[in-house]
């Protein structure tokens, strides 16, 4: 070999070239300088699998790369060796440089970075990237590297117009925590992906907030004679982006093995303790309200000395009708007047005033009653909460024929269904935002009006004459061929109101939700694979693995799994159960594949979010039936370890949508493995 052959060609399937690895390794030194590991001798088996060895600064390194299994996956190992007298303080780094190319790479950190990962026009800060830049108040650079408790699967991958790389590893390693990063050079048109060992935060460290933390810059001292390993694993893939859910999945299959699930309670329990705590603890009967927070500690308030507890409900998302429909099929199975009560009083308040458009308002207000969405437009009602709303109101009328005999709820259907067809564009686009008084539609970007097609696609009794299919899957359908381009793409956005156009997991479950309603009405296949392609997307939020916490932090001390939780976005890093919301589509998404994968990850999220619920007043500093909303897994908003100390009806109402749904499918029921 010459010095300038490299350590390792990968190729995509089809035998094309879609990475190098130029040496046996990196060192980063704490100035930030990275000083190449020369290869002195390279061996292969006589196939496809590689042994490099080579020196720098006093370290000597051996990297062992398997042959590709049947899948594709190389196993690495790399060994270091101090052989000097004095220590060396570094990073390890294991490089890939990506094949030149006029357009740069698109990138995929899950649960952490999407393609460009902050559209230009969002007015939320996170981290984006952009070629041959570099703004830190901005959030905006065209190299990343990020510690890996952030990302649901530690992976970084990489796509150029040829193929991909992927890179994976586990969260901890000898030498500390992992590292994963991309970095872009416009002027070479070279792009690569790494992993670092131990990690390395740059160029700044993201916190949650818009003010951009100093870069987060660890080593490791190798002592002499000291000894480390450090293990991943690589991909080279085909040019179809795609390619992700085959590399996640495989990686889970492995990371199962090594983290056990833990409930505290079986489903049933879980239901009734989730059902006690959404009505003793957020159910307010004057006026009929959900309320949207209250706090694990009761004998506090803030310092305007106000009540902890937020005194408001959205229609749908964070409060409202989902939950209350999750409260009503409970009290319905569990012949539980008081909380079958409650529900039909929330579903009846939501019901009994409608915005001047004729669509649901966004949020109620003690004091002021209803009102917009959050946010700072003027007026505005935001798609997917109404639209969730709907949705759930829609499957409340399906309980039976005395609900339908409630006229407001009926009203309130076709008014909100009516209002959204009016307003499709030609395009099949429902809009992401609407004026609550004139209907005009104030924002079409983002994917947040794609939640209106699960409305429409369920609500077949009341579409055309007779149950006949008519103007709502018209428009459906319409919106479905709309959307999907957003799936293919993969990068789905809007659907919270609090992140603005960021991608988040929130985005996948709207997507599921959508096409396989879609493909309950119409049996078209075409909404089964994009169903299948949005399922993928959502789990590359979805844990994994089992986050460690740090010793004596209250997630460490009930040793809470991390594995099915989802991160909640790039802009939102924290662990949250909304994925629950589309479990009963999941299961029926393998159903109709014959793929177990989809209701095993179902199971899995189930699972996880029956710990760390309260069976009894003063359990995890709560009252039984409180859920948090957050869990805080890495370093964003809240030390690692810790929970947000807020009852949110949402966490409850998912948690038992998600039990109720359970308990009708066995397949959702059986023991997760």
């Amino acid at each position: 070999m010459t010095s300038e052959d490299p350590v390792l060609t990968l190729r995509a399937p089809d035998g094309g070239v879609v990475g190098e690895v130029a040496a046996v390794a990196e060192l980063v030194v704490p100035d930030g300088r990275t000083v190449p590991v020369p290869p002195v001798r390279v061996t292969s088996d006589g196939g496809s699998a590689v042994h490099a060895t080579g020196s720098a600064l006093g370290l000597e390194v051996s990297a062992r790369w398997s042959a590709p299994s049947s899948t594709g996956r190389r196993e690495v190992r790399v060994d270091v060796r101090c052989t000097g007298t004095q220590p060396v303080d570094a990073c390890l780094r294991i490089a890939v440089d990506l094949p030149t190319d006029p357009e740069p790479p698109w990138w995929l950190v899950p649960g952490v970075f999407y393609g460009e990962n902050r559209p230009a026009g969002c007015a939320r800060l996170f981290p984006r990237f952009a070629p041959a830049s570099l703004d830190l108040q901005e959030m905006v650079s065209d190299r990343w590297a990020f510690r890996a408790d952030r990302a649901s699967t530690p992976a970084v991958l990489a796509w150029t117009s040829g193929g991909g790389v992927a890179l994976v590893a586990a969260e901890l390693s000898d030498v500390g925590m992992t590292g994963v990063g991309f970095a872009h050079d416009a002027r070479a048109g070279a792009g690569r992906v790494h992993l670092t060992f131990p990690f390395r935060e740059e160029p700044l460290s993201y916190d949650g907030s818009a003010t951009p933390r100093t870069a987060e810059l660890s080593t490791f001292r190798w002592e002499p004679g000291a000894r480390t390993t450090v293990t991943f694993a690589a991909y080279g893939l085909s040019a179809d982006r795609h390619g992700y859910a085959a590399v996640l999945a495989e990686q889970h299959r492995h990371n199962r093995r090594l983290a056990r699930l833990r409930p505290w309670s079986g489903i049933g329990e879980s239901a009734a303790i989730a059902a006690e705590g959404l009505w003793r603890w957020h159910y307010d009967p004057d006026p009929g309200v959900l309320l949207e927070t209250a706090a694990f500690d009761r004998g506090i308030s803030g310092a305007d000395g106000a009540s902890l507890d937020r005194p408001a409900m959205h229609v749908g998302w964070v409060s409202g009708i989902p939950w209350a429909y999750a409260l009503l099929v409970h009290g319905r199975r569990a012949v539980d007047q008081p909380y079958t009560a409650a529900a039909l009083r929330v579903i009846d308040h939501i019901c009994a005033e409608l915005s001047p458009s004729g669509t649901f308002w966004g949020v109620w207000y003690r004091g002021l009653g209803w009102s917009q969405s959050w946010s700072p437009v003027q007026g505005a009602l935001h798609s997917r909460t109404l639209a969730e709303a709907t949705q759930f109101l829609v499957r409340a009328l399906e309980l039976g024929d005395d609900l339908r005999e409630r006229s407001s709820w009926v009203r309130a259907v076709r008014s909100n269904l009516d209002a959204v067809v009016a307003r499709q564009r030609g395009d099949g686009n429902l809009g992401s935002a609407h004026h609550a008084v004139n209907g005009s539609v104030l924002s079409w970007e983002g994917a947040a009006g794609l939640a209106w097609v699960g409305a429409l696609a369920e609500a077949g009794r009341w579409d055309g004459a007779d149950g006949a299919d008519g103007a709502y899957l018209r428009a459906s359908e319409r919106a479905g061929e709309y959307y999907a381009q957003f799936v293919e793409e993969e990068f789905l956005n809007g659907a919270p109101e609090d992140v603005d156009l960021a991608p988040s997991s929130e985005d996948g479950y709207v997507a599921v939700m959508a096409y396989m309603a879609l493909h309950r009405r119409t049996g078209d296949a075409r909404w089964l694979r994009l169903a299948r392609r949005a399922a993928d997307w959502t789990l590359t939020f979805r844990y994994t693995y089992d986050v460690t916490f740090p010793p004596g932090t209250l997630l460490e001390r009930y040793d809470f799994g991390t594995r099915g939780a989802d991160n909640a976005s790039p802009s939102n890093q924290h662990l949250h159960s909304y994925g629950l919301v589309c479990s009963a589509e999941l299961a029926e998404l393998s159903r109709a594949l014959g793929d177990p994968l989809y209701v095993e990850r179902a199971r899995e999220t189930l699972a996880c979010f029956r710990q760390l619920v309260p069976r009894f007043d003063g359990e995890v500093n709560a009252y039984r039936g409180m859920v948090t909303e957050r869990y805080y897994q890495t370093a964003c908003f809240q030390p690692k370890g810790m929970v947000l100390t807020l009852s949110h009806a949402w966490s409850v109402g998912v948690l038992l949508l998600a039990c109720e749904q359970a308990l009708l499918d066995p397949d959702l029921a059986e023991q997760p493995f």
